[in-house]
């Protein structure tokens, strides 16, 4: 492999003429993933449970909506059995696709809600990666991004769902990296902390509720505080970093882990 610096600096990382999908894609990160993969020139593939929502983003960056419920193996192999029909290649898979799940003190968990979080950001991820992997191993190309959270490497309190997922899919990074590698496929997981949108509205709403504590305690306390940079994690700040894993920029990386959590040590 030869390397030109001048010239590759600004073509390394682009996206031009491959094929994302990106599940989760109607909001937050997912969104946010959407935009910024679509400006790099790719043709983004916005996956989730809400249409509405998927094809006001699918409209924003002239990509396509397909309706997915990750947790529905059938739903999955749709999914990418029509995305190839785009362009024949599925060149990057954000596995982005997931939610809270319960939020309680673990003696008092909802046992069903614990497990119905595990359908979708554990079992999705498998089902995505299990499609992914298989085709981009044919093509021998391709790169798998996986959405886990600084809650999958480190525990946090009413957060068992949550972080058991988030903990699993680093490990299962590690796992496809070495099963691929030899194909020319990546995999990589990026971990965010706090990140601000509609999502952790919901979630402090629920933390408030649980703990007896306004929500502006809980953020100063425990998000903005514990941040070296006293702030929150942007979702465009996240869709940067995945830029990074899916273009040629990172082609020596697979196996990696990045934070992107404003210093929250």
């Amino acid at each position: 492999m030869t390397f030109h610096v001048n010239n590759d600096i600004a073509k390394r990382t682009r996206l031009d003429g491959k094929l994302a999908i990106i599940t989760g894609g109607g909001s937050g990160i997912g969104k946010a993933c959407a935009e910024i993969f679509a400006a790099a020139g790719a043709h983004v593939v916005v996956a989730g449970r809400s249409l509405d929502k998927l094809e006001v983003v699918a409209k924003l960056v002239n990509g396509t909506a397909i309706q997915c419920d990750v947790s529905n193996w059938q739903d999955v192999e749709n999914l990418f059995a029509q995305a190839l029909k785009i362009n024949g290649k599925i060149d990057v898979l954000v596995n982005n696709a997931g939610g809270p799940g319960p939020i309680a003190p673990m003696a008092d968990l909802d046992i069903e809600a614990w497990r119905a979080c595990m359908e979708v950001n554990l079992f999705g991820a498998v089902y995505c990666m299990k499609a992914a992997s298989k085709i981009m191993c044919a093509q021998k190309s391709g790169s798998i991004i996986n959405m886990s959270s600084l809650m999958g490497i480190q525990g946090y309190p009413m957060r068992s769902a949550y972080c058991a997922s988030k903990f699993a899919l680093v490990g299962m990074t590690e796992v496809l990296a070495r099963e691929v590698g030899e194909f020319g496929v990546r995999c990589n997981v990026l971990m965010p902390g706090a990140v601000y949108g509609d999502n952790m509205d919901r979630i402090l709403a629920k933390r408030s509720a649980a703990e007896g504590r306004p929500t502006e305690e809980i953020v100063k306390v425990n998000y903005t505080d514990p941040a070296a940079l006293k702030r929150w994690v942007d979702p465009l700040e996240v869709g940067y970093a995945a830029l990074y894993y899916a273009s040629d920029a990172s082609s020596a990386i697979t196996g990696d882990k990045a934070k992107i959590d404003c210093g929250r040590f």
